[in-house]
């Protein structure tokens, strides 16, 4: 059961509320297709329960049961889903700005989605020469210091059943494509705290990463640039500052959590 379950369960409000929720996260942790065997399993709720929690959300628009009898996520979460990625993008948009000014280089914010990376904010950063990456491109998380670093901080089953559906693609000569040796990088990370992508997408480019598992929904703050610019120094100056960042936001994201008092 995975931690942001827990949490959920502990804070009280209405059970079958947060139970439908917890089911609808199993299913995207799972990449969106799942079973009710792998529901009970992971949620660990009763049958009966999931039965008819699931019943509901079909009948809502937010699961559609499949040809197979699996269950996947459902149309009308899209619209939720792109409201919601607007609003964490202008929420972020502070602590990436704050980092351009402080360094230079183009700051992103990325989530995982299912086994990919999805990046929803960025700040370009203010040389000619500068990184773009398009808000809402869709990447692999192994050939990227934000996969790399949010992968570093996830329980081990959960890294498996993520590379389990991860093509690892050589985009370079640079890029991890062995599952051990990737795993051998993910232990450097959690030793360090932080990530780096040595030109491992695009040759040239260099990028690092702090990732955030605590408030609503993990994420990774990255800046990148090219390696000419990316120099060990800046790294170290970098890695503090989008720790500070990711602190600030995962604050920002709880205080627009927080419920209204009278």
């Amino acid at each position: 059961m995975s931690s942001s379950v827990g949490r959920r369960r502990a804070t009280g409000g209405v059970q079958s509320v947060a139970r439908a929720f917890e089911l609808l996260e199993v299913m995207a942790d799972a990449g969106g297709v799942v079973g009710l065997s792998h529901l009970a399993s992971v949620s660990g709720l009763p049958a009966p329960t999931i039965h008819r929690l699931i019943r509901t959300l079909v009948d809502l628009g937010y699961v559609r049961q499949e040809l197979s009898r699996e269950y996947s996520l459902g149309p009308r979460l899209i619209p939720l889903g792109e409201n919601a990625s607007r609003l964490v993008s202008v929420w972020a948009q502070p602590q990436l700005t704050r980092l351009v000014e402080v360094l230079g280089e183009s700051a992103n914010l990325a989530v995982l989605n299912g086994a990919q990376i999805v990046y929803i904010a960025q700040e370009p950063g203010r040389h000619a020469m500068r990184m773009f990456t398009e808000v809402g491109r869709r990447v692999s998380p192994h050939c990227t210091a934000v996969g790399k670093a949010l992968l570093a901080l996830m329980p081990p089953q959960r890294i498996h059943d993520i590379l389990e559906r991860t093509e690892m693609v050589a985009h370079t000569p640079n890029t991890i494509t062995d599952p051990e040796a990737y795993l051998r990088e993910l232990e450097k990370i959690r030793a360090r705290g932080y990530a780096i992508a040595e030109g491992e997408q695009e040759l040239g480019v260099r990028c690092v990463a702090v990732a955030f598992t605590s408030g609503p929904a993990p994420g990774a703050i990255s800046i990148s640039g090219p390696t000419t610019r990316m120099t060990d120094q800046l790294v170290q100056r970098a890695v503090p500052e989008l720790q500070a960042a990711a602190d600030a936001f995962v604050t920002e994201l709880t205080q627009q959590g927080a419920p209204a008092t009278a």
